[in-house]
């Protein structure tokens, strides 16, 4: 009499969530996010190519919750910087750029909207909270009656830190130096030093 055959153990990937969104961020990191397949992404994660629907739905629910992540994790660097200090503002585009630098597939997705579901509660959650904290900074330095509109003022802080960050990655600025120190020159060349 032969042995009973070993019992087929089901299938099971471990956080296939978290497998897909890595996979999804080193295809953006790659080629762009254009090339998101999420057919592409089952395959690479080794599961049914209907499986990343249960978590994404779609392309666009995928590249929201890649979004959602990233304005998660930059709101995780704004919040180390202590509000309300003489250099606050100057500190946040720092952390705006370092978060840009080594998270750049997140980056550029986050600032792709026409990708996105942009009423996604997880990624509008997410988005409030970091510009919330973005805000912070340019608000202490209106209160203090040196900075002008503050909506203009948010605008300007968040236009040079995108405007570096996104020049840095591109290669369009020469990948020398310390990016904080060179954004720490341009934030004190256009708004002047804390105590201005």
């Amino acid at each position: 009499m032969a042995p009973p055959a070993p019992a087929r153990r089901p299938y099971h990937h471990g956080d296939l969530r978290r497998a897909i969104l890595t996979a999804a961020l080193d295809v953006v990191a790659a080629d762009g996010p254009g090339a998101i397949s999420l057919r592409d992404l089952a395959r690479r994660a080794g599961v049914s190519h209907a499986a990343p629907a249960h978590h994404f739905k779609d392309r666009a629910g995928l590249l929201t919750a890649i979004a959602a992540e990233g304005y998660s994790l930059l709101a995780d660097a704004l919040a180390e910087v202590p509000a309300g200090t003489p250099d606050s503002l100057r500190e946040l585009g720092v952390q705006y750029v370092r978060f840009a630098l080594a998270h750049p597939a997140h980056f550029e997705v986050m600032h792709r909207p026409e990708l996105l579901h942009r009423d996604d509660l997880e990624f509008v959650a997410a988005r409030s909270l970091a510009w919330h904290r973005l805000r912070r900074g340019v608000e202490s330095r209106a209160a203090a009656g040196r900075g002008p509109d503050l909506e203009q003022a948010v605008l300007a802080a968040w236009s040079l830190a995108h405007g570096y960050a996104t020049l840095r990655l591109s290669g369009n600025i020469p990948g020398e130096g310390d990016p904080a120190e060179a954004f720490r020159a341009l934030a004190r060349l256009t708004f002047g030093e804390p105590g201005d």
